[in-house]
């Protein structure tokens, strides 16, 4: 008889993969017709927002996709931004052992802590992250106030 090691991490992977099943299943329960579950958002990549002095940088990781894959637009202070991942056809789906990347349609929209100047929203990617550079709106930057002193009598 074979001694098998116990490996509690492998259990962990099989728990969160069940789980991850769960929570897609659920997902398109809703959906009314096969139609509606294939416009439904499928996944939503990860982001990060920051704000400096005079910018708002949103950075969303979208590994594998060109910039003719995303649209962005910027609607009554919210960033939307949308894409479709689409699987690698030139494998065989059988020939696959484990499928774990997203595929398919995504959405993010983003509500916008601070007014910004649309005409001078810009965006760019590199190496999978897509980088979206918002200016701050002339009425959204911080005003310094100069303390006037007076001096006593």
């Amino acid at each position: 008889m074979a001694i098998v090691r116990w490996d509690p991490f492998r259990d962990l992977m099989n728990l969160q993969d069940e789980v991850n099943s769960l929570f897609r299943r659920s997902f398109f329960r809703g959906a009314e017709t096969p139609a509606a579950a294939e416009t439904a958002a499928v996944w939503a990549p990860a982001l990060d927002m920051h704000e400096s002095e005079d910018k708002l940088t949103v950075e969303v990781e979208l590994p594998g996709l060109e910039a003719k894959d995303i649209d962005i637009s910027l609607d009554d202070g919210i960033l939307h931004i949308r894409g479709e991942r689409k699987f690698a056809s030139d494998v065989k789906e059988e020939n696959y052992h484990r499928i774990e990347r997203a595929y398919g349609y995504f959405e993010r929209n983003v509500p916008l802590p601070r007014k910004v100047d649309q005409d001078k929203v810009s965006a760019s990617v590199q190496g999978g992250v897509l980088r979206i550079e918002l200016p701050k709106a002339e009425e959204a930057k911080p005003k310094q106030i100069p303390i006037k002193v007076e001096e006593e009598k």
